[in-house]
């Protein structure tokens, strides 16, 4: 009887020790598991108001060179163009300046004077992505009217300046701008057959200044892989942690029990005498 009891009770440590080494491991874990969610939610936020952000400053620039050539509108291309052009050769940030007239393109800094005014879908929303141009097959213009009147401006710009700003957020983040129904992000836009995911942590924003919405979100997976790598690194110290845990509580066990008996066997004899 007393040989089981012994091995019952040497059971019951090993479990309890197990169980206490593993205690560190898995709130351990779990800490991990909370604040990676935490940051990935935060980084989520955080990026689509540095998006706008960013994004804003880039469109200001295409907004004062527009109000810059606004005045030239209504007046004859013959005595203007050459100021648009003036214009565009000093701003890189632009690839044309156009004067219109209702919604007639009757000026423009370029030879061509394609009908880029009709292909803003929104007549009310100031920018708006230009897909496959006819100036430019299979690619992309952000063009950008200011009107006073009848008269306006229509500034157009290359995608790399709204690309290269997206770019620039290298944490794992998918962000996407949304200029009315199209939409770009650092690899694609539009044209694409699928968007980009952005299931895990998606954040949303609105540019106030100009109404262009900002979407966040990592791509599905995207936590679990982060999960899996942060585990490798922290693994290795959190079993050292529970193998030191471990073995401080099975010494202070064994310790307890040899305690125990060593106060019995003075009380055993004192009754045998």
């Amino acid at each position: 009887m007393s040989r089981m009891r012994n091995t019952g009770y040497g059971a019951m440590k090993l479990v309890l020790i197990l169980a206490i080494s593993s205690l560190p491991v898995g709130s351990g874990l779990l800490v991990m598991e909370y604040q990676q969610a935490k940051k990935l939610e935060g980084i989520a936020q955080d990026s689509v108001q540095e998006a706008i952000y960013s994004v804003d400053l880039a469109l200001d620039r295409i907004h004062a060179s527009a109000l810059t050539a606004l005045p030239l509108a209504g007046r004859a291309c013959e005595g203007v163009r050459g100021r648009l052009v003036d214009q565009v050769v000093k701003a890189p940030h632009l690839r044309s300046l156009a004067l219109t007239e209702g919604s007639q393109v009757y000026c423009s800094s370029k030879q061509t004077r394609h009908m880029i005014h009709s292909k803003l879908e929104d007549a009310n929303q100031a920018f708006g992505l230009l897909l496959n141009p006819p100036s430019m097959p299979e690619s992309v213009l952000l063009a950008y009217q200011l009107r006073e009147n009848s008269q306006g401006v229509i500034a157009t710009t290359y995608d790399l300046i709204l690309r290269n700003e997206l770019r620039a957020f290298r944490t794992g983040l998918t962000i996407v701008l949304e200029f009315g129904d199209q939409y770009i992000w650092s690899d694609g836009d539009s044209r694409d057959a699928e968007r980009p995911s952005q299931v895990e942590y998606f954040k949303k924003g609105v540019s106030a200044k100009y109404g262009y919405v900002v979407k966040a979100g990592y791509a599905e997976g995207y936590a679990a892989r982060e999960a899996r790598q942060t585990m490798k690194q922290l693994l290795p110290a959190l079993s050292l942690i529970g193998v030191t845990t471990g073995a401080i509580a099975y010494w202070g066990l064994f310790k307890l029990r040899g305690n125990r008996g060593m106060y019995r066997r003075p009380l055993t004899a004192a009754r045998n005498a």
